[in-house]
């Protein structure tokens, strides 16, 4: 028996795919610098996808790269980090942890 799809179901799942193929086509990030011991604000490459943000010895969140898109998660720890944002630049997702940490 061949189940077929709604004409709703369809049309959601062309939208995903339509989507995805966007996303693809879209450069993959390349690993940002390491900031240098003496700036504000120091960023470093903690997993393969993941970088951690502080200020000074304090955690301001992550940043984890996503295809070509970088998600900015505030909180200390990664496991309890919530999502801020989502940008195409690295340095738009470092200044959005700063301003959350200092609401």
């Amino acid at each position: 028996m061949v189940m077929e799809m709604s004409p709703l179901a369809r049309g959601r799942t062309a939208a995903r795919i339509a989507a995805a193929d966007t996303l693809r086509e879209l450069p993959k990030r390349r690993p940002q610098a390491a900031a240098e011991p003496s700036a504000e604000v120091i960023w470093e490459l903690v997993d393969v996808d993941r970088y951690e943000i502080r200020e000074a010895a304090v955690v301001l969140g992550y940043v984890d790269v996503v295809g070509a898109v970088f998600v900015a998660l505030s909180g200390p720890w990664y496991a309890s980090a919530v999502e801020v944002r989502q940008t195409l630049r690295f340095e738009e997702a470092v200044d959005v942890l700063r301003g959350a940490h200092r609401r």
